[in-house]
């Protein structure tokens, strides 16, 4: 092939081989982009309560806007992959460009918010500095939009190619610039909430031109992008579409259903409730991060082994990803069940939160039951997403989500009376059957797509 790279030649090998080098990278990556979400908390607190209440009510704005980068990245970035399977470079190329087009247009919407940011925090309900901070904060970031989309897509799109190195570079760049500027933006230069988020489009600014440097300006990776290569290729855009849109909607089902459960959690057991789940969720959430890095690699190495229409390396792929998945949950759930007290300690050291400590830690060691069973969802996901088959992982997350966990949560929690901790084993329960269920389906469709493979050659 024309031009190959390192990544490409990675993509195209071994598939184990190909999974732990796409992984790995993006782990670090995700830990060091959690490491600086809890220092903006950090620096934001010490402007007090408001402040933090200003940021709080942008959280579910910035948390959509990185729902559709996210998503759209995992559509673009499967359909590059496919075509580098296909050994079709140009095709890769035109994907790659579709895609950050895509993006600039999403991010217009976005950018037409700035205007209207006050207004916005006031009809939900916001006032004084609270409300003035959100609007200032939701300033920078809606006119920074286009930033946001771009150094994202373009990570997902070196992911795509096989490169997770280089897209660590770019994560770990913006990652760690935001915790250096944070002090600078909100003390220094006397900016306060808006300084925070200046710090952040500071540090994806960095981010993007030097992904700008790598893709456009002194290319060096396997993608050699141009404006005129880019061809509006409405049945590639389209392709792009079918897994980007399902894979943006599961990011937001999950907060739906988060929204849903501290619902049922205030009626049962109140603000304590809702402060044990909030809190417990976090390092839960923190558990699952070596999961999120897999199905990365996950996505791109089953994308190029159908694009080349190998049936082996297909299931291949899938199930050493699912195999190590497991024994490395394995792990993680034995530690959290070993550490809980310790971890507890870490949000309960203060007075007014000590008696959060017994019921956090008990949250945590019944969580451990679910967390080995999370490969067998979150990686067939993934791998539906790298076969064009977006509606299937969008299927899985909304019927664990927001179907099953929510009702769950609501039948033991309130319909039999549980309380607090029905809730609890309704949010195990939810997760634990449609992860067996997901297993199940990813099984029987790498099944089918290799008997398809085997025929057709």
């Amino acid at each position: 092939m024309e031009q190959e790279t390192r990544g490409v030649r990675t993509l195209l090998g071994d598939p184990r081989r190909a999974i732990l080098r796409l992984s790995l990278p993006m782990i670090a990556a995700m830990f060091v982009q959690s490491l600086y979400n809890v220092a903006d908390a950090i620096w934001v607190a010490g402007l007090g309560s408001e402040a933090l209440a200003a940021v709080g009510l942008f959280f579910p704005f910035m948390m959509g806007m990185m729902a559709l980068a996210t998503g759209l990245g995992v559509g673009g970035s499967s359909a590059v992959s496919r075509r580098i399977g296909a050994r079709d470079k140009l095709g890769a190329e035109r994907a790659a460009l579709l895609t950050l087009s895509l993006g600039l247009l999403i991010s217009f919407f976005f950018v037409a918010g700035v205007p209207l940011a006050f207004r916005l925090f006031a009809l939900l309900g916001a006032k004084g500095e609270a409300a003035r901070g959100a609007a200032a904060y939701a300033r920078v970031l809606f006119g920074g939009a286009a930033v946001l989309f771009f150094a994202n897509l373009a990570t997902a799109l070196l992911r795509g190619e096989g490169d997770a190195r280089r897209a660590m570079y770019a994560i770990l760049l913006g990652g760690i610039l935001n915790i250096a500027l944070d002090p600078l933006f909100i003390y220094a230069f006397r900016l306060g909430v808006a300084g925070a988020a200046w710090a952040t489009l500071a540090s994806l600014s960095a981010s993007a031109l030097l992904l700008s440097v790598w893709l456009f300006f002194r290319p060096t990776t396997y993608l050699r992008l141009s404006l005129r290569k880019l061809r509006w290729d409405f049945p590639l855009i389209w392709e792009i579409l079918a897994v980007g849109v399902p894979a943006s909607l599961a990011q937001l089902s999950m907060s739906l259903a988060m929204l849903a459960v501290n619902g049922i959690l205030l009626r049962v057991g109140g603000e304590r409730a809702v402060a044990v789940f909030g809190t417990g969720w976090r390092v839960v959430t923190l558990g699952t991060i070596p999961m999120n890095g897999m199905a990365t690699g996950v996505t791109a190495v089953t994308a190029a082994a159908f694009g080349a229409g190998d049936g082996g390396k297909l299931r291949t792929a899938y199930f050493y990803a699912i195999r190590l998945g497991v024994l490395i949950q394995l792990g993680i759930a034995s530690f959290v069940a070993l550490a809980a007290p310790a971890l507890s300690l870490l949000f309960t050291y203060s007075a007014g939160s000590a008696g959060l400590r017994p019921d956090l830690v008990a949250f945590l060691r019944w969580m451990c039951l679910f967390l080995p069973t999370v490969p067998l969802g979150m990686l067939t996901s993934a791998m539906f997403n790298g076969v064009k088959m977006g509606i299937r992982a969008l299927l899985l997350t909304v019927l664990r989500t927001v179907v099953l966990q929510a009702l769950g949560g609501w039948a033991l929690g309130v319909g039999l009376g549980l309380g607090e901790r029905g809730v609890w084993w309704g949010i195990i329960a939810a997760n634990v059957l449609m992860a067996w269920v997901g297993f199940a389906w990813g099984r029987h469709t790498v099944a089918s797509l290799s008997r398809k493979f085997s025929h057709a050659g």
